[in-house]
């Protein structure tokens, strides 16, 4: 694994004085990292999550939030690779995968607009304005990601989806997360818009312009989202991204302090070992709240 660069830094407010100890048992959380191709090349969709939030306020990220009880309802039309063949990409059990599909779909609608499901299991929607309204109904949690669906006659495009990552908070940290990545092809027609109240700004970036954009302390990233724009960076394009073969493993940095500057470290980096360690024990069939 390559080492986060030693100017990658915490904020500060990211990680207390003292450690939680016992560590806080991380919720189960999607991602997903729309993707489309330019004549420029390769480009990812980024949020700018509003200064102020509780986690990672300030930061540009890719669209995503906690797993609901609700994305287990096993009512849904489905397409593409069943929650066994997720649950084996990501080694977890079935219903969390199934969880975690549902979240990932349900999560990039919520924040960026972008609905990946179709009337059939060969078509996908090319508008999505007709349901504007049953998209802040979904961010209100008025009606579950199944309900929604069965109402509007769709079905869950989980083919439009691959595995990329699992990045799990560091356990120094008081607001934790297991957040499977996942990759998606901007469906033909659709939008990305980023009109959600947790985000003051959206753009397309390749992924070297957002990177270069961090060095010059025009956006602050977190090491996952780091990470993933380094690699996705090494793809020729959208194709080539998700046919990539990830073999996905948890990562989980620590946090050392050098001074006042909180620096994370990842497996492999001589610090790693001689950071803090914490156990991270937690239930194997826990689907997050």
């Amino acid at each position: 694994m390559r080492e986060l660069p030693k100017e990658m830094v915490l904020p500060a407010s990211m990680v207390p004085d003292e450690f939680p100890d016992p560590p806080v048992t991380p919720k189960d959380a999607a991602t997903v990292v729309l993707l489309r191709d330019t004549d420029a090349g390769l480009e990812a969709f980024l949020l700018r999550r509003v200064m102020g939030m509780a986690f990672a306020g300030g930061m540009s990220v890719f669209p995503g939030g906690g797993v609901d009880r609700r994305d287990a309802d096993a009512d849904i039309a489905w397409a593409g690779p069943e929650a066994e063949w997720w649950a084996e990409k990501f080694a977890c059990p079935v219903p969390l995968a199934r969880a975690l599909v549902c979240a990932a779909v349900r999560e990039t609608f919520e924040e960026s607009g972008v609905l990946l499901a179709g009337p059939d299991e060969n078509s996908v929607v090319s508008d999505t304005r007709p349901y504007a309204s049953a998209r802040k109904s979904l961010v209100d949690r008025e009606f579950s990601l199944a309900q929604f669906l069965n109402d509007n006659g769709l079905v869950l495009r989980a083919d439009l989806l691959r595995p990329w990552a699992n990045w799990v908070t560091p356990a120094e940290e008081p607001r934790r997360y297991d957040t499977k990545f996942f990759i998606a092809a901007l469906p033909e027609g659709q939008r990305a818009d980023g009109s959600t109240s947790e985000a003051d700004h959206a753009e397309w970036r390749r992924p070297a312009d957002a990177i270069g954009m961090w060095k010059a302390g025009e956006r602050g990233l977190l090491p996952p989202t780091w990470m993933t724009l380094v690699d996705l960076g090494e793809q020729a394009g959208v194709a080539d991204a998700m046919a990539a073969d990830r073999t996905i493993s948890k990562i989980i940095p620590k946090v050392i302090r050098e001074g006042r500057i909180l620096r994370p470290v990842l497996p492999g980096d001589p610090a790693y070992d001689r950071a803090a360690g914490h156990l991270d024990a937690r239930p194997d069939d826990t689907i997050g709240e």
